[in-house]
């Protein structure tokens, strides 16, 4: 039963690997779950409460980011407060889409959102691309994040 807890553990790390970069599956709790099951098989000898504190904190910043980053995006080029809204909810939307809706939907709704606050289309449109910028830079802060919780997991499974 271990083994086949502790592939089932592999399964959930990998596929998170891969939701961290493709947005159809929860990455990074998916990581973070599998890293969990594999410390409770372990009868959490090598991975205890600190590591498991300092990796569900790895993973609530990686959520914060995964939700904050294209709004950033938006923000760092003076977008208007609708076109963060609307790259919020746009994500949002988005995630009901699959793969398509969550690149477009943040693009869409910051464009939608500065195009509303009265601003022109060649300025809504910088704000989009801006926003889907920030987006591309917030996925590779999570892929940076999930593999540092891999790493310290894999550490803390050899020293302790």
């Amino acid at each position: 039963m271990e083994i086949a807890l502790y592939l089932l553990a592999a399964v959930l790390i990998i596929a998170g690997l891969i939701g961290t970069v493709l947005p159809i599956l929860p990455g990074i709790p998916m990581i973070f779950g599998g890293i969990w099951l594999a410390a409770a098989v372990d009868g959490y000898h090598h991975v205890g409460k600190g590591w498991l504190i300092t990796l569900g904190a790895l993973a609530v910043l990686g959520l914060l980011v995964d939700f904050l980053a294209a709004s950033m995006g938006a923000k760092r080029v003076g977008a208007s407060p609708q076109a963060m809204w609307g790259a919020m909810l746009g994500t949002l939307v988005g995630l009901f889409f699959g793969l398509p809706g969550l690149l477009l939907g943040p693009f869409a709704g910051a464009l939608v959102g500065e195009f509303t606050s009265g601003k022109s289309v060649l300025r809504s449109a910088h704000v989009g691309i801006a926003t889907w910028l920030g987006l591309l830079f917030g996925t590779l802060v999570k892929l940076v994040i999930s593999f540092m919780m891999i790493g310290l997991f894999g550490f803390a499974m050899l020293v302790g």
